[in-house]
């Protein structure tokens, strides 16, 4: 119904080079705005925007939900309608920020232990080790990783800005042992079983709570993994 308003948007965001991600973000969000508004195009007006976004806060959704949906709105209006926007008649939500829970090393490894399958080990402690994000670690390819540098050329970032990163020893004997027992893969280092393409972000955000609960740990998310890195690599530079 709205395929030309979506083919707009794509290749407004295109230009932008803003990541695939982001553009179905922004078309999902639109799409839940246009089915809810009900009106014309050419009629929609701000107006329209702050009831839908009204009752979607009311409605209880969380700050990182409301603001994926004026991002997408905002992107809409502005790129595609022309229409004035003003962020202060139509704010995003703030944000409760609170800091992840920073792991302890035994509780790392009490999550590696509980995790039986050693591709899904082999990912967690790459993201531990070498803080990468869970998108990071599952676009990870073996020519990524250099033991003679002992680095991880991360390439998939948010900021699509590559960078390195380190690759500890005992990192590298697991990535070592899942490679060989796993073929040798030379192309994506963890590939889906079934396609042989990208995990996708949610399989691995699964195996880390279901390891991190069968570990008796609760509240953990795969950020932890990351905030627990750099939290363990500050300790370790100040004892230096």
């Amino acid at each position: 119904m709205y395929e030309e308003i979506f083919n707009q948007i794509q290749s407004a965001a295109n230009k932008r080079n803003l990541k695939d991600s982001t553009i179905h973000a922004y078309c999902t969000s639109v799409a839940h705005f246009l089915n809810h508004t009900a009106k014309d195009i050419d009629a929609l007006t701000t107006d329209d925007v702050d009831t839908f976004l009204t009752e979607k806060k009311l409605s209880g959704i969380s700050p990182e939900t409301y603001n994926h949906y004026h991002s997408g709105i905002r992107f809409f209006y502005k790129k595609i309608l022309k229409k004035n926007w003003d962020d202060d008649d139509i704010p995003r939500m703030k944000r409760d920020r609170k800091l992840p829970t920073v792991l302890t090393k035994t509780e790392i490894s009490a999550i590696l232990d509980a995790t039986p399958n050693l591709k899904h080990k082999a990912m967690i402690a790459t993201m531990y080790s070498g803080g990468l994000r869970v998108s990071e670690v599952t676009h990870l390819h073996y020519d990524d990783i250099s033991r003679t540098n002992m680095q991880i050329h991360v390439r998939d970032t948010k900021n699509r800005m590559d960078r390195y990163t380190i690759l500890s020893e005992r990192n590298l004997a697991l990535l070592t042992e899942y490679w060989f027992r796993k073929g040798r893969p030379k192309g994506i280092l963890f590939p889906n079983q079934f396609t042989g393409q990208y995990l996708t972000v949610s399989t691995l955000e699964q195996v880390i709570r279901r390891s991190a609960s069968a570990a008796g740990l609760s509240g953990v998310t795969p950020h932890c993994l990351r905030h627990s890195f750099a939290t363990h690599l500050m300790a370790v530079s100040y004892t230096h």
